[in-house]
């Protein structure tokens, strides 16, 4: 399975962007899909994942009430819509798909199988 990011931009604060993830070799069925960043000079962090069942949801308090992920079994494609950006949201987001991932692994990065090549996210000032 390969997954591919896309959407990523330059944006405002308080803009918005959809990022993209469209699944390549497989489909996101029966898989949880997830969300994570990884910002200039730190580590990658989870942002956010729904379990394969689509009846578990996990954000990053950070971006609690802004972002959205949602997932499109039939497009084997899974997006995340970010709203209000900031500026500490500039990173690298890398979507990600796993088949045994449970409900409270969903933000642990060790807990995915195929990851997509990062799409850049500039929020300016």
């Amino acid at each position: 399975v390969q997954l591919q990011a896309s959407g990523g931009g330059l944006v405002q604060a308080g803009g918005s962007l959809r990022l993209s993830c469209v699944a390549s070799g497989g489909s996101f069925t029966g898989y949880a899909v997830g969300w994570f960043r990884q910002a200039p000079g730190k580590g990658r962090d989870f942002v956010a994942a729904l379990h394969r069942t689509g009846n578990g949801v996990r954000y990053a308090e950070s971006v609690k009430g802004r972002f959205t992920i949602s997932r499109d079994n039939a497009k084997n494609t899974v997006y995340l819509q970010m709203n209000c950006l900031r500026p500490e949201d500039t990173a690298v987001y890398y979507c990600a798909s796993g088949r045994s991932v449970i409900l409270r692994n969903l933000g642990s990065q060790t807990a995915y199988d195929y990851w997509g090549q990062g799409t850049l996210v500039t929020v300016s000032s």
